[in-house]
């Protein structure tokens, strides 16, 4: 739950590619930047299928792992690639990459009945500003409106 002693887990010249986050983290505030976000959500990783290759002052641990959000249950199964390097005597991550497994990309995941009802709160926010293309906004080019003080859909 540290993001100090996670970022401290990576070399002195690290490359993070993180799921989620656009920008290349490559020094020890930025890796600690990702994880101060990132471990908000409460993440227990597993991994579910592991290739190991060991070489001369380095090794490297690559294949797909599944993360839990303790904040909200979500479940995120990534392909990752871990370098590691001895770095004064120590084991370091000196290259990490992780990406969402494209399978779930293409499949999405399911609306909680939660998300359903925090949609009605989009909408009547948008309602509060008046503005009636911010509320159109909220609607499907082909939706149907029916509403409360017309007969007319």
């Amino acid at each position: 739950g540290d993001s100090r002693i996670v970022a401290s887990r990576y070399s002195s010249d690290p490359v993070l590619l993180a799921t989620v986050s656009d920008t290349p983290r490559t020094d020890f505030d930025s890796v600690k930047d990702y994880f101060d976000s990132f471990l908000l959500k409460k993440p227990q990783g597993e991994i579910v299928e592991g290739f190991i290759n060991i070489g001369d002052g380095w090794c490297s641990d690559t294949g797909i792992y599944e993360f839990t959000m303790g904040a909200t249950g979500d479940k995120v199964k990534a392909r990752y690639s871990y370098v590691y390097v001895k770095e004064n005597g120590v084991w370091k991550i000196q290259h990490h990459h992780s990406s969402v497994m494209p399978e779930e990309i293409a499949l999405g995941k399911s609306i909680t009945e939660d998300e359903v009802r925090g949609l009605f709160s989009l909408w009547n926010d948008a309602l509060a500003t008046l503005n009636p293309k911010n509320v159109a906004s909220r609607y499907a080019k082909e939706g149907v409106l029916l509403p409360t003080v017309s007969d007319v859909p």
